[in-house]
């Protein structure tokens, strides 16, 4: 009998360039804190069109996942990430030359296209090419990417604002969108990551698991020899007997079985978002100016809150493989809960300084091992080949619903019911979430896609 054997460098090479779009996408939604307060004083904007302008991001996020879906079933999951790579390219380029707020919005709306195709094409494709026992470490290398994104969006805030105060470009365009209006640096800065990933693109292959679904068998046999030489017969013949037996159509999510599945993905999808966790992301400098940072010390402690989001993402990938997706799931939800109590607290006493940080940061640690790469994982892995991408643009899409409306309403929030209530609802909502995950939500460590989807119908 031949010893399992996995290529790891292939594989971890072909998840890592498709992790990119995760890279990317962690750096798109996070660059926007480090500009909110300069594009509301230049534009004249109101707090709500403070929430448009956050939110339209968003908006183009649920455009993205909606033609995702559709078309990463129809052309591949390849091409698809090839139009996320151009949508942010042009997005970056088109929010530095930005002349008006509305010309912003929209340049801002295609990267946030960009994002929702990104976030259904990259965890599905790494999904498709991971061994089962590989799998939750694989996928969660795209949440360690968006980690990275939002780190290096902080960095790179952080630097160009350094710049903005300390170097004076006495002309031209570097006087203009560095010391004149820096918040066009830090749109721009998105422009050599994005086109590193369209680049490195070209590099990977097609999924083995769509080729299938095309009738590409010895296509998809040759990329499932180069990632496990010895499980790629008995992994072939497993999509082969699969795909017989399934028919395809979006509407046997609606089986009794399949059916607890949509709702698994929806759930963990939305309540992800209802977390708070973008609350954080898009408008921290704002929290820590409530809390009587500066501008530049608020934007520089935003770095230590990427750190951590970081650090505790690698704690995912190792032990989630090990310890399982629920256990993480519990002890995370949990961790979110408390720290929002706190600090929800601590703003009605008026605590500030860095205790506050402190608990901020405990937010995002409990984030980052749990709902943060749970949801993409369980969501990539939950649903039929056939349609796993359609059915993934359905949890996806109301994963940037909710997004979008916690984006919209929390400026509002925040000047109507103060910091206190705003942490206080977000600690409420995340309680019966608790228990939805303990009593739903199944282990599906060490299984393969194909006995994830038999588990439905037991």
């Amino acid at each position: 009998m031949k010893s399992k054997t996995i290529n790891y460098g292939y594989l971890f090479f072909i998840s890592l360039v498709a992790a990119l779009g995760g890279g990317l996408f962690g750096f798109d939604t996070a660059v926007i804190s480090g500009t909110i307060s300069d594009v509301k004083s230049i534009f004249g904007f109101s707090s709500v069109l403070e929430g448009w302008f956050v939110s339209s991001a968003l908006v183009g996020c649920i455009i993205g996942v909606s033609l995702a879906g559709k078309l990463s079933d129809s052309y591949g999951r390849k091409k698809n990430l090839i139009l996320s790579a151009l949508l942010f390219l042009v997005s970056a380029l088109g929010c530095m030359v930005a002349p008006t707020g509305e010309v912003l919005v929209i340049f801002r709306m295609i990267g946030g296209i960009g994002v929702g195709v990104a976030s259904i094409i990259s965890p599905l494709f790494i999904s498709e090419v991971s061994p089962s026992n590989l799998r939750g470490r694989m996928v969660t290398l795209y949440q360690l990417a968006i980690t990275i994104g939002i780190l290096v969006a902080y960095f790179s805030n952080t630097i160009i604002v350094y710049l903005s105060e300390n170097v004076d470009f006495s002309s031209g365009l570097f006087h203009w969108i560095i010391n004149d209006e820096k918040w066009r640096m830090m749109f721009g800065a998105e422009i050599l990551p994005a086109l590193v990933f369209l680049l490195m693109i070209f590099f990977i292959p097609q999924s083995p698991r769509w080729l299938m679904t095309q009738n590409h068998e010895k296509a998809a046999q040759r990329i499932l020899d180069k990632i496990s030489p010895s499980t790629s017969a008995e992994e072939l013949k497993n999509i082969r007997d699969n795909l017989i037996t399934e028919k395809g159509k979006l509407s046997d999510l609606m089986k009794p079985g399949l059916q607890k599945a949509l709702y698994i993905g929806l759930f963990l999808a939305i309540l992800s978002q209802f977390s708070g966790i973008n609350v954080i992301i898009y408008y921290g400098p704002k929290i820590l100016s409530e809390a009587g940072f500066t501008e530049s010390n608020a934007i520089s402690s935003q770095v230590l809150i990427g750190v951590i989001n970081v650090v505790f993402t690698l704690l995912a990938i190792w032990k989630i493989d090990s310890f399982g997706r629920k256990p993480l799931l519990l002890f995370g939800i949990a961790g979110c809960i408390l720290s929002h109590l706190i600090i929800a607290i601590l703003f009605l006493f008026s605590v500030q300084g860095y205790v506050l940080v402190f608990f901020l940061t405990l937010f995002i640690a409990s984030f980052a091992f749990s709902l943060g790469p749970i949801t993409w994982v369980v969501i990539a892995e939950i649903y039929p080949t056939k349609i796993r991408g359609r059915a993934m643009s359905i949890a996806t899409v109301s994963l940037w619903f909710a997004n979008a409306i916690v984006g919209q309403l929390f400026p509002v929030m925040l000047e109507s019911l103060k910091a206190v209530g705003t942490f206080l609802i977000f600690s409420l909502i995340l309680i019966p979430a608790f228990y939805m995950v303990w009593k739903f939500v199944p282990e599906t460590k060490n299984k393969s896609l194909e006995e994830i989807e038999a588990l439905w119908f037991q």
